[in-house]
């Protein structure tokens, strides 16, 4: 395992990313997740769900599951090498493709500007937009405590994404680009279909696993 060639791969998908709206609508939102059997082990097996839902009444309209064997270890920022393979056959059997992917996990704000909603957007050439639930990196300012405030995240006068209250006095969330897409407009979708912390489609993708898991178990 070559870090500094995974960190070259990284640094070149971050050239390819396309931070405007490069979409004429978006009627559909998927969200994308993934849980593991056992966290600590490597390899170990895992599962990957997508949950598509409708923009205008945030219901689900189609979901799946797939399963397979994880065998990249966790290394901080090399995430989606560890889990984009099961991600990428999940999208390549998908017979509903949304409009747009919630990824949970980070878009441009990654120290080489691409984490794993970025390469899975480059990738598929899907718009995709970052959503995750804790910083990897670059510092803000704690917006308001009221639904829908937002801070920018940046590094070095740099904007990587943005902290957005989804919900009154609850933690934020952090958004970024993934590919095909603005900031400004992954703020606004992400917020309008947030009913609780966690934007809709995430939620329920990790809803879907959880239900998995306890069938399994």
């Amino acid at each position: 395992m070559d870090l500094e060639e995974l960190k070259r791969i990284q640094q070149e998908c971050a050239k390819k990313v396309v931070q405007k709206d490069d979409f004429q609508e978006i009627r559909t939102v998927g969200g994308i997740d993934l849980t593991f059997q056992d966290i600590r082990n490597n390899p170990t097996k895992a599962w990957a769900s997508l949950v598509v839902i409708d923009i205008n009444t945030l219901k689900p309209i189609y979901e799946d599951v797939v399963e397979g064997i994880v065998d990249f270890p966790y290394i901080p920022t090399f995430l989606a090498f560890r889990e984009l393979p099961l991600m990428l056959s999940l999208h390549q059997r998908a017979k509903k493709k949304p409009d747009v992917y919630f990824i949970d996990g980070q878009g441009v704000a990654h120290p080489r500007g691409c984490g794993i909603a970025s390469h899975f957007g480059v990738i598929t050439q899907s718009v995709s937009v970052g959503v995750a639930k804790t910083k990897l990196f670059g510092y803000y300012k704690e917006p308001s405590t009221k639904r829908g405030s937002w801070s920018y995240l940046t590094y070095r006068g740099n904007i990587l994404g943005a902290v957005l209250r989804t919900r009154d006095d609850t933690e934020p969330i952090y958004v970024s680009v993934g590919h095909r897409i603005s900031l400004k407009t992954a703020i606004e979708l992400v917020l309008k279909t947030s009913i609780y912390r966690i934007p809709e489609p995430t939620r329920l993708a990790h809803n879907l696993l959880q239900k998995v898991r306890k069938k399994l178990s």
